[in-house]
């Protein structure tokens, strides 16, 4: 027995070295920390328990058959963070560059069905040159695979992508499946087709970072939902972000001990936010303000900024908050926003988070770009997410709330179970000088002096529609209440609201638009 055991922990050692120092020194040469080191720093210490560390392909042709190191480039496995349990598989570039072939994937399936089976969280570190070539169609049913787990288990336990290397072709969709995507800079690059392809059919030139680097997909195209310098940044945040998270869609999200007050007076939101609608803040410094610790982790920061979405606390409990922006585009709604926000109320709903949605919105962005790029069917996914949302949803209008735009945030009409706002809202059809312009149209053109007329609409329409009760006299609004008050209200209402429950009709599943 004791040679038996010198020989498996001779093979567990080699499996665990890698294949070479200088293939080490090369991961490490790129910026790049090795697989293990990565799991080392995203699970707490020494909880890492690893799935298949001996496994090794069979397949033969290409030269294939000489070379079989153990594990075929995927680390697999479950630790813990924070005392939870989390599942992982991480690439391993080092061995085939981290390419994907049958008993890779095979490993991948386990780790994911193991982590479906459990009801833990799944995080995947991704540093792979996508399919293994020499292993043919069997690699490409391998991603069908990890497709197919994903879509699974999309909505039952919670998925994050991390990007620490290239991802490229039809590897890039399992990323795009999970709920959340963490890239690097500089070392990190997802695209379906790479630099060179794009250049011989389109003659544009480009390189992999300006194609699909972490910037670029966190910024322009939203594949992204956060971007860091730094892995260890970037796997520490990963760690803060499944402490907010429940384990599975059957639990809530952890609850933490605050010692910020519940009955904490808001005064700096006086402050924070003017009276005039047409003047701009940042929504951020009022959310801030409102949560436990001013401690809030916004979720697609540089897409669509317009539209701040984040994961808080409130009296220790998690949160989701949803907020127009006064300080990017007025805080209008247009197709990214829309967008964003769609898939973040639908991330809360499956996860048992409750919504918080602040309102201060002119309407939809104007222009014929929006109306040629689908913002009806775009803009309408917001629309659905909310109003098939099942979990606790608050509405707080701060200030404006115009139009179409209005009821798509979260009103009462769409199903918020409290309506609330502050005593500056303007909720109306839309804003004063457009209303009097349209409606007073043949009395202003005329007049004798238009201008003094058009004033005088505006302020007749402002004072009988837009007074700050109006909405409140007919039930839509359920309360007033002082911004000073903000924070207490809402935890209130949210500890009221915790033990709610609403179910959908019996179907298979809804058709929201696309």
């Amino acid at each position: 027995m004791q040679q038996q055991l010198d020989e498996l922990r001779e093979i567990k050692a080699t499996a665990h070295r890698g294949p070479s120092e200088k293939a080490t020194e090369a991961q490490h040469g790129k910026g790049k920390l090795t697989a293990r080191e990565r799991i080392e720093l995203l699970l707490d210490e020494r909880s890492f328990n690893e799935v298949e560390p001996l496994r090794r392909h069979r397949a033969t042709g290409f030269g294939l058959e000489d070379k079989k190191p153990y594990t075929d480039g995927v680390v697999t496995g479950w630790g813990t963070v924070h005392g939870r349990t989390v599942f992982v598989y991480a690439h391993d570039f080092r061995i085939f560059g981290g390419a994907l072939g049958e008993a890779h994937a095979q490993k991948i399936h386990k780790v994911m069905d193991l982590a479906e089976s459990a009801g833990a969280p799944l995080v995947s570190l991704n540093d792979g040159a996508g399919a293994r070539i020499q292993e043919g169609v069997t690699a490409l049913a391998g991603y069908g695979g990890i497709f197919q787990r994903n879509t699974r288990a999309s909505g039952v336990i919670p998925q994050i992508s991390v990007m620490l290397g290239p991802c490229a072709g039809g590897a890039a969709y399992s990323p795009a499946l999970t709920d959340f995507v963490f890239m690097v800079r500089d070392t990190s690059q997802m695209f379906i087709t790479g630099p060179d392809v794009v250049r011989a059919v389109t003659g544009e030139e480009i390189s992999q970072n300006g194609l699909g680097g972490a910037d670029v997909h966190a910024g322009v195209s939203g594949v992204a939902h956060f971007a860091y310098d730094d892995e260890e940044g970037c796997l520490e945040d990963v760690r803060f972000l499944l402490s907010l998270l429940p384990s599975n869609n059957r639990e809530l999200p952890p609850t933490e001990q605050t010692d910020d007050p519940v009955d904490r007076s808001n005064d700096a939101l006086l402050d924070i936010v003017p009276v005039e609608s047409g003047r701009a803040y940042d929504v951020r410094s009022v959310i801030e303000e409102i949560v436990d610790d001013g401690d809030y982790f916004e979720v697609q920061a540089a897409w669509a900024p317009n539209l701040v979405c984040a994961l808080s606390r409130l009296d220790g409990n998690v949160i989701g908050v949803v907020a127009n922006n006064p300080q990017a585009m007025a805080g209008v709604l247009d197709i990214e926003a829309s967008e964003k926000g769609a898939r973040f109320v639908q991330f809360c709903d499956a996860f048992n988070i409750p919504l918080v949605t602040l309102v201060d919105v002119p309407g939809f962005l104007p222009g014929v770009d929006q109306e040629h790029n689908g913002v009806i069917r775009r803009g309408a996914k917001l629309l659905y997410a909310y109003c098939n949302a099942t979990v606790p949803r608050i509405s707080l209008v701060l200030r404006k709330a115009y139009g179409g735009a209005y009821i798509v945030m979260d009103s009462r009409s769409i199903g918020a179970d409290l309506a609330l706002a502050w005593p500056s809202n303007e909720i109306a059809v839309m804003g004063a000088e457009g209303a009097a312009n349209v409606i007073f149209r043949r009395e202003i053109s005329a007049a004798d002096d238009p201008e003094a007329v058009r004033q005088q609409k505006i302020k007749e329409y402002r004072s009988e529609l837009m007074h700050p009760y109006y909405a409140a006299e007919r039930g839509l609004v359920d309360d007033i209440i002082d911004p000073r008050e903000t924070r207490t209200k809402l935890i209130s209402a949210l500890s009221m609201l915790r033990t709610k429950h609403s179910e959908l009709p019996a179907r298979k599943h809804g058709n929201p638009p696309q």
